[in-house]
């Protein structure tokens, strides 16, 4: 199976039109479908269901495509890296981040960076901690934002200089929101929303006793989204400060937890990871700034 069948497959699976995905890719239809044809093959699987005007990927189309794009990412990025081995100047570096307003950090570090190396072109890709290891376990990054200590078997760690404040975003004119801070019992009996790795890592520790009558009402990746649905009067999220507009006019509020409850960031790689030039440049700047 060849990296560039992979991508040929990828345009199809994109386009869902064989003519349209031949266009992208600068090949005649009947060397693409023939393409495609051979990787099916080799598979014996089918992958594409065929419709009189579009086609549609099989459940093992599917899988393919989620295993595709990691390996033909991956091969991208060994190219670079390799393009950038001895270029001290320019490059690509890879980042995974969590959602925390302490990415501000980062970003800072890379306007700085920037500043030295302006050829240098950043990637950032968005997820829990669950996600972005994954991804960095595979090789696909260069490092990971995470908000959960980090296993030291695996990774070398940076802690962000300033930690996140938990709390509960809500409507503004229900009852809590008259509280200046959230206490553990405040909580009990209201329809709960926040992600599943904060409510089983921070809130049932923090909870204590009250933990047993909190009510789950639903999970989200995104404070973003779990705000949309606490603004609608769904529930009460469970996030951390400034991530979500809780200014006068957006009919939202932020309450902090009492106690207070704050939530560390930590920038991880991979033990006896080979970086390229430019970005070893970036995590010894990095690594002076945060310790």
């Amino acid at each position: 199976m060849e990296i560039r069948t992979l991508r040929y497959f990828l345009a199809v699976a994109r386009e869902e039109n064989m003519s349209k995905a031949a266009e992208v890719l600068h090949i005649s239809q009947p060397a693409l479908s023939r393409s495609i044809r051979l990787l099916e093959e080799e598979l014996g699987k089918k992958l594409f269901l065929r419709h009189s005007f579009s086609i549609e990927l099989t459940e093992e189309g599917i899988l393919l495509r989620n295993r595709a794009e990691d390996l033909v990412h991956m091969a991208d990025k060994i190219e670079q890296e390799f393009l950038f081995l001895d270029d001290i100047q320019s490059g690509d570096i890879y980042f995974g981040l969590a959602e925390s307003y302490q990415v501000i950090h980062l970003a800072r570090q890379i306007a700085l960076f920037k500043e030295k190396y302006p050829g240098i072109r950043y990637h950032v890709s968005s997820g829990d901690t669950e996600q972005v290891t994954e991804k960095l376990d595979k090789g696909l990054l260069d490092f990971a934002l995470i908000c959960e200590t980090p296993d030291s078997r695996k990774y070398n760690y940076l802690t962000l200089p300033q930690a996140d404040t938990f709390g509960v975003v809500m409507r503004n004119d229900v009852p809590l929101a008259q509280k200046e801070k959230i206490r553990p019992a405040d909580l009990t009996g209201l329809p709960l929303f926040c992600s599943e790795q904060s409510w089983k890592n921070d809130i049932g520790p923090w909870a204590k006793e009250s933990f047993a009558n909190y009510i789950f009402e639903g999970s989200f990746r995104l404070s973003y989204n779990g705000s949309l649905f606490a603004k609608e009067g769904l529930g009460y999220l469970l996030t951390v400060d400034h991530l979500i507009d809780t200014s006068p006019d957006s009919g939202l509020c932020f309450r902090p937890f009492e106690p207070v409850l704050q939530i560390r960031q930590y920038l991880i790689y991979n033990k006896y990871q080979t970086f390229t030039p430019i970005v070893e440049r970036f995590l010894n700047q990095v690594k002076e700034a945060f310790q």
